[in-house]
């Protein structure tokens, strides 16, 4: 079966919206949004898009301000972020969905799931820091404040660092560069979604969370934050993924629509 990614642009409360979305598969279980952490966009998810597009129909939008999306005027809120994907949810009408979050979205998909929770059916979180007092301190000196470009580019060297820090073995430096570019593209605005992300805690979220929730913990840079979470599940399951990390929907993708499936077909018929 034959299915590709189409890019599109929906009307959202903060300009265009860009999403991506799979066309072409049978379509026959329950669709998926997947959103991406801060400051990257839906590109992340194009290959996983691909793979479980086969039986669903699945979207990757990118948030306001990353990506290919028109930025709010001022910093937004997790929630402003839930709302933005709940237009997302209206204008494709989806009577209902599940929901997959990475990083910043994670908080935006609980957020979603609490304000929707007659459309949200299902939640999978990959990474849900709870973090000490200390650590949420020193991010958000590191991540939550305005940076600006540098003459000397030492800002651009800084970044591609970052994620080079956190590379699993194996990963083509061709998947980091694509990254490190979508990144930039939030420019100077790209703390905006940290910002949101310190101020939405999961210790305060995540235990009143009913849907059925999925916590996979990677070996990366929120791993030992994460495990602080295990006990916030409401209703669900912690697995840790050892020796993954950062680009697993790229380099483990058919891994990771396994592990997906499994959770999220288990309330329809005939995987009880």
């Amino acid at each position: 079966m034959s299915v590709t990614v189409r890019r599109e642009y929906i009307d959202g409360r903060f300009g265009q919206m860009h999403v991506r979305r799979s066309v072409g598969g049978n379509e026959s279980k329950r669709p998926l949004i997947c959103l991406h952490l801060s400051p990257g966009s839906g590109l992340m998810y194009e290959k996983l898009l691909t793979e479980l597009g086969q039986e669903r129909h699945c979207f990757a939008p990118d948030t306001p301000g990353y990506g290919a999306s028109d930025a709010p005027k001022t910093p937004p809120m997790i929630q402003d972020f839930a709302d933005a994907v709940g237009q997302l949810i209206d204008h494709y009408e989806l009577p209902s969905i599940d929901l997959l979050g990475y990083h910043t979205g994670s908080k935006i998909a609980i957020a979603l799931a609490q304000s929707r929770p007659e459309i949200v059916n299902r939640l999978a979180l990959v990474s849900a820091p709870s973090y000490t007092e200390e650590q949420e301190a020193s991010q958000r000196v590191a991540l939550a404040q305005p940076r600006g470009p540098l003459e000397d580019g030492s800002h651009l060297v800084a970044q591609w660092s970052g994620l080079i820090k956190w590379k699993p073995e194996g990963t083509p430096l061709s998947l980091i560069q694509r990254e490190f570019g979508e990144q930039q593209r939030a420019g100077e605005l790209a703390h905006w979604g940290y910002q949101a992300a310190f101020a939405y805690r999961h210790a305060d979220h995540l235990p009143l969370v009913q849907q059925r929730v999925l916590l996979l913990c990677p070996q990366d840079d929120l791993e030992e934050p994460t495990l602080r979470s295990e006990s916030l599940i409401n209703n669900g399951e912690f697995r840790r993924l050892p020796g993954w990390g950062h680009q697993m929907m790229n380099t483990r993708t058919e891994e990771m629509a396994d592990i997906l499936r499994r959770h999220f077909d288990q309330d329809l018929k005939g995987n009880q």
